[in-house]
């Protein structure tokens, strides 16, 4: 058996763990009886663990919210992943944050055994972060708290928005999830007015207080919201758009596309249609060449001119001379 304090340990990191844990049970784990049980849960909560206890079938003991943080235990694997996160956020990943992170990473760097110091601190020094090649927009930790609660509690949103050509409008919403995409945060968001799924850069939202009533969940845009965000913010920002007739099944093109580029719908077993774009019809012409199958572009007709120009280039550098009997 245990003695108390270890015994105490190994209830509290039980508890932590997201589910409730019936007597019984916590009573076998730790190889003493049930009043011992909870006799240690009285002294968890003198000690300031607010531990919560429900009754039923599915009941049992769990580690609920206090008024104040109390000591959490992390295993070896939870420490390094903290810690790692941290220094992440000490770089100014979301602004506002650097002096509290640096803050709690001088706290739990002073109480890590030296075997997890010596990791974290390999890691550090032999990782290597590239800049970004253009400045990150600044995102308020205080608007991104606001907006996930809104997204927690299903309440509506309303604020000021700057959209892609800076114009300012007001927007209502049932916020959805807050997704991040490299150093951008983006809303997903239900648009009341315009009833239409949107998304938003948080960057460009400014908050009214208060929020708005409750709402009724809807059906989400999307299985996976970080591919849709991705698709809906690259198209956002392209210049030319292509929808292309490829001839191979659209499982085939689905495996070399990925959803930030394009989307693949299928017309029979052996023909899809691709539609995607980019910034320069020289990406679109790249692109379409790597796929590696043959395919048909009406439009834009800056890519079709593009594509006839390449096609003639190529042909010139390919002599007849030079090509093998099963190339002709």
């Amino acid at each position: 058996m245990l003695d108390t304090s270890a015994r105490l340990l190994r209830l509290l990191s039980l508890l932590q763990t997201p589910r409730a844990w019936p007597g019984s049970e916590l009573a076998e784990r730790l190889g003493v009886s049930g009043r011992t049980v909870r006799n240690d849960i009285d002294r968890l909560r003198e000690l300031g663990y607010p531990v919560d206890a429900t009754r039923g079938a599915t009941g049992g003991y769990r580690l609920g919210a206090g008024a104040a943080m109390p000591p959490l235990l992390l295993d070896d694997e939870e420490a390094v992943a903290v810690t790692i996160a941290l220094r992440t956020a000490a770089q100014g990943a979301v602004p506002g944050t650097e002096e509290t992170s640096l803050q709690a990473l001088a706290k739990l760097e002073q109480v890590l055994p030296s075997r997890l110091r010596r990791r974290v601190r390999t890691i550090q020094a032999y990782t290597v972060a590239v800049p970004a090649d253009r400045p990150a927009p600044t995102v308020s930790a205080d608007v991104l708290t606001a907006l996930v609660s809104a997204c927690r509690d299903q309440e509506r949103l309303r604020f000021a928005y700057l959209d892609h050509a800076g114009s300012p409008t007001r927007r209502v919403v049932e916020p959805y999830r807050a997704v991040n995409w490299g150093r951008r945060w983006y809303l997903v968001a239900w648009d009341v007015e315009r009833e239409d799924w949107r998304t938003f850069r948080v960057d460009r939202i400014q908050p009214c207080t208060p929020t708005g009533p409750r709402f009724a969940p809807r059906e989400p845009p999307g299985d996976d919201i970080a591919a849709y965000v991705s698709q809906r913010v690259s198209s956002a920002a392209w210049r030319y758009h292509a929808r292309v007739t490829v001839h191979a099944p659209a499982t085939a093109v689905i495996e070399q596309t990925n959803p930030a580029v394009g989307t693949v719908e299928a017309l029979d077993a052996d023909t899809c249609v691709l539609t995607t774009g980019a910034d320069t019809v020289q990406t679109l012409a790249v692109y379409l060449g790597m796929l590696d199958f043959d395919f048909d572009v009406t439009e834009p007709v800056e890519l079709v001119t593009y594509l006839r120009r390449l096609a003639n280039r190529y042909a010139r550098s390919t002599p007849p001379t030079h090509w093998s009997e099963n190339e002709r």
